[in-house]
């Protein structure tokens, strides 16, 4: 009787531990950023890349066109997988390309931009990675889609691809047909 009374204890015990760690594998832990699509982006400021000039992001978004944030470093393969797109995306008339430089030596920084060609409107230094934390990122590179006002309308977690190419284009003409402004 007490082997009867130990067997059920312990095959109780045994169930219980299967089912906790059941629902724990079961969840999903995984890191997901707050991406806030259709919120408006944290106001931030940092150096122009080329003069050191304190630049307000309020600076930035002051025309009638769709703003692509890139956070990008010179030491980030992914970053140079990518830039032959953003240089695609520069063609489009309607959009302006805002670098982010992620903690990087600035003169290995200007020597990748004059190698592989620029395709920002301006390039604002983050020597430290507070502008990309207020921008919600976790990775580099990151792409952040806003509109004038700043709001979000996309966001990319690594490399773009052609895929993202495609994607950021029809967002301005989805823009332009829906009189978003």
């Amino acid at each position: 009787m007490k082997k009867n009374t130990l067997f059920l204890i312990l095959l109780i015990f045994i169930i219980f531990c299967f089912i906790v760690l059941f629902k724990g594998l079961s969840k999903d832990s995984s890191y997901k950023p707050n991406i806030n699509f259709g919120k408006k982006l944290s106001s931030f400021e940092g150096k122009n890349f080329f003069n050191d000039k304190l630049i307000n992001s309020n600076e930035l978004f002051s025309e009638n066109k769709i703003y692509v944030l890139n956070i990008w470093a010179s030491w980030c393969a992914p970053c140079r997988a990518e830039h032959s797109i953003l240089m695609e995306l520069k063609k489009n008339k309607l959009i302006e390309i805002i670098g982010i430089n992620y903690k990087d030596n600035l003169k290995n920084a200007k020597k990748f931009v004059d190698e592989y060609g620029n395709p920002y409107s301006a390039i604002l230094i983050d020597e430290d990675g507070t502008i990309a934390i207020s921008l919600g990122a976790y990775g580099i590179p990151e792409t952040i889609v806003v509109d004038r006002n700043q709001i979000i309308l996309k966001k990319f977690f690594g490399a773009i691809n052609n895929k993202s190419l495609k994607e950021i284009n029809s967002l301005t003409k989805w823009v332009n047909q829906n009189l978003y402004y």
